[in-house]
């Protein structure tokens, strides 16, 4: 799939991951970004991008990724400028670490992990992103119906392409309960997706990164960094931004890839 000309859509677009791949798809020849985030610091990010670029390309929405209303205000506004976006990479993402049960030293008391964290995280990190994924999806399904096509034939080339970001958690990390259950979640969602959306000819992917240099990470503390991530990844360090982008453009552009991709820089945890 050549992203040149084509309309893509970012979340968490504002820092991390989501803000590397905004500027690497701009960098790459598409015609817009929609940089979605719920922090002001997306307006800055999209500045800059347009900075960047001969022709201002980067639209910056600002809104919670688990509102219904604002999702589809951000498709129909990107169609109606641009038709319908061929790429959409839903990165937003939170955490709310802690582990699943911890004994109280005084009480002696079992301390379970609250529901409402894990419906929280549910919600912005499983079905926020295979909602955006099925707006894009139900987009281009619109409209290809509008222009009386059917089924999809590899002649035609690919329509669009979903990239989720997964995560190593998903292979389970102590205190994560929940980010883990909804990064492996991911993996059904796009494989159960990726068989539906072909008819229309969109494909599915997801994407495991390792620990990446992004606020999320760093909020774990660089003493934290040092003792528990450092040790364990062959690089001996935390992985670009930049480097998982590129990963993303490369599974976006290779039609073959439509399984999961390891992009985890040798991390290998303890037992």
């Amino acid at each position: 799939m050549n992203i040149q000309g084509k309309c893509a859509i970012v979340t968490g677009a504002a820092s991390g991951i989501g803000q590397a791949v905004a500027f690497e798809l701009a960098e790459r020849g598409a015609r817009a970004v929609a940089l979605v985030d719920r922090s002001e610091d997306v307006l800055k990010v999209a500045r800059m991008i347009n900075d960047r670029m001969e022709t201002p390309l980067a639209e910056a929405m600002i809104g919670d990724v688990t509102d219904e209303e604002f999702r589809r205000k951000t498709f129909d506004l990107m169609c109606t400028k641009y038709g319908p976006p061929a790429v959409c990479v839903p990165a937003a993402g939170i955490t709310r670490d802690q582990l699943a049960v911890k004994v109280n030293k005084q009480t002696g008391k079992a301390e379970i992990y609250p529901i409402g964290n894990f419906r929280q995280v549910l919600e912005v990190n499983l079905v926020a992103p295979v909602y955006w994924a099925m707006e894009l999806i139900a987009r281009i399904a619109e409209h290809r119906k509008a222009q009386g096509v059917g089924r999809w034939q590899p002649s035609e080339g690919i329509q669009g392409t979903v990239i989720f970001i997964g995560s190593i958690s998903s292979s389970g990390i102590p205190g994560q309960v929940s980010y883990s259950s909804t990064k492996a979640a991911l993996e059904g969602a796009a494989a159960t997706l990726g068989k539906e959306a072909v008819y229309h000819g969109v494909r599915c992917a997801v994407i495991h990164p390792g620990f990446t240099d992004t606020p999320m990470v760093r909020a774990l503390g660089q003493e934290y960094i040092e003792k528990n991530i450092l040790p364990y990844t062959q690089l001996k360090r935390l992985i670009d931004p930049a480097e998982i982008a590129d990963a993303i453009y490369f599974m976006i552009c290779n039609s073959a890839v439509s399984g999961e991709l390891w992009a985890d820089a040798g991390w290998h945890p303890q037992a």
